[in-house]
């Protein structure tokens, strides 16, 4: 049995953790909502990309662009994961490593990997996968300048013919409980197919279509990466106030057991003294 002196300072260790998570709770919090915010806003932007995407490809085919073009047998796949440079943000991490290696299995030899964000980078090198290049994480509020580097290497590498396809693997905010790992398919660029009858016909284009589709793609691209970033930001706070919140509570139900087991023993000292008392009255 402990002494009260060890379940004391076991108690307030964990006061001093339980301190810490629910700052880190709070903290968390704050940044979710702005995070929310930006990621859901950016999200009618992507769609509506897509639709002028899908009619300019209507008119001007796939071969309209190289950003729309497959390239030769023989390049490589390039997958670029995304995760936080920072733990303490329950399993959203974990699960997207396992995602990103489900990929790399069905992908073949050859793949070619990025990462952005530091516990991607350091969980694939580990298991000894060769990393082409590494960014970190781009902080609690991305710009879109942050994510110019990463899309003018994925654009040039794709263009260059090193790279077959590009695949994005990050987490999408679905709830405050729910982050899902997903990949999907940056080049070459797939238009919609839910078209439903308007592709050709719903915008006009000025000086023509062409013109159009060889400014819009690259934006288009870099669009997709930075939502990709966004939607990583609004997960990784969003899991990281839910961790903290579970880690507060379990502290606090520590310390409701260890305050039991106190009281317990601070009561059968207090019994055994006053037996020894007792005893040592009677015997004089």
């Amino acid at each position: 049995m402990p002494s009260q002196r060890e379940i004391r300072r076991r108690i307030g260790a964990v006061k001093n953790i339980r301190q810490i998570t629910r700052a880190m709770q709070f903290v968390a919090a704050s940044k979710l909502k702005r995070a929310q915010e930006s990621t859901l806003a950016a999200r009618p932007y992507g769609t509506s990309i897509d639709e002028v995407i899908a009619d300019l490809a209507a008119v001007l085919g796939v071969e309209g662009h190289p950003l729309l073009r497959t390239p030769e047998a023989g390049s490589a796949k390039l997958l670029v994961l995304f995760t936080s440079d920072r733990g303490l943000a329950g399993a959203l991490n974990s699960n997207l490593i396992r995602h990103a290696l489900k990929e790399l299995e069905s992908a073949g030899e050859g793949t070619r990997i990025v990462t952005v964000g530091k516990k991607g980078r350091d969980a694939l090198a580990r298991g000894g996968y060769e990393i082409t290049a590494a960014f970190p994480g781009f902080g609690d509020k991305p710009t879109f300048a942050d994510v110019t580097p990463l899309v003018r290497l994925l654009v040039d590498d794709f263009l260059g013919g090193r790279a077959a396809s590009v695949t994005l693997i990050h987490p999408v905010f679905v709830s405050t409980l729910v982050q899902r790992p997903e990949a999907v398919q940056l080049l070459p660029i797939r238009p919609s197919a839910d078209t439903a009858g308007i592709p050709g016909n719903q915008f006009l284009f000025e000086p023509d279509p062409a013109t159009v589709l060889e400014a819009l793609l690259p934006r288009y691209t870099a669009t997709r990466v930075f939502q990709a970033v966004l939607e990583s930001t609004a997960c990784e706070q969003s899991s990281r106030m839910v961790a903290m919140k579970n880690a507060t509570e379990s502290a606090s139900d520590i310390i409701a057991a260890q305050t039991l087991i106190y009281n317990k023993v601070r009561q059968a000292n207090i019994t055994r003294e006053m037996i020894e008392i007792a005893s040592g009255a009677s015997a004089a």
